[in-house]
This record gives C-alpha cells, sequence and structure tokens, in this order.
C-alpha cells in the first residue's frame, strides 16, 4: 500500500480508538467514502486485508494500526 493509504489508516485507527476505545472493532471499508471513487485502492487494501493477512470482517483497530506501522 502506498504511504498516503497507511497514513490515512492509522489516522482513522487514531480517530476510533479515541472515541470508541482501544477495543473498538473495523473493518477495510472504515477507510473509504460510501461511494467509492477508487476501486483499484480499494482492492489493493481488501487484498492486504482478506487474502495476504487472512483477517476476519472486523479487526481490532490497534491491530490494525500495529500491522499497517510495522509495514506487514
Amino acid at each position: 500500500m502506498n504511504k498516503e493509504i497507511r497514513e490515512k489508516i492509522i489516522r482513522i485507527c487514531d480517530e476510533k480508538i479515541e472515541k470508541k476505545g482501544e477495543n473498538v472493532g473495523l473493518s477495510f471499508y472504515a477507510f473509504f467514502k460510501n461511494k467509492n471513487d477508487n476501486p483499484d485502492l480499494l482492492m489493493e487494501v481488501a487484498e492486504w486485508w482478506i487474502k495476504t493477512h487472512q483477517l476476519d470482517h472486523f479487526e481490532k483497530a490497534v491491530k490494525i494500526k500495529k500491522m499497517v506501522e510495522t509495514n506487514t
């Protein structure tokens, strides 16, 4: 994933954790608008989430943030 989407994922994870606590879960859709204007990027993140890491639909924001920060 490119630097811009990584930064956005970390920012959104931070926002969700701040609002709802460290147990908050989210899906990869949390990083995109309801009307998807970038299907290629959506598919890239979906592949990272589903195929590469075999994550569940909802995962803890703290887990996703840590994975993105460590480039896994």
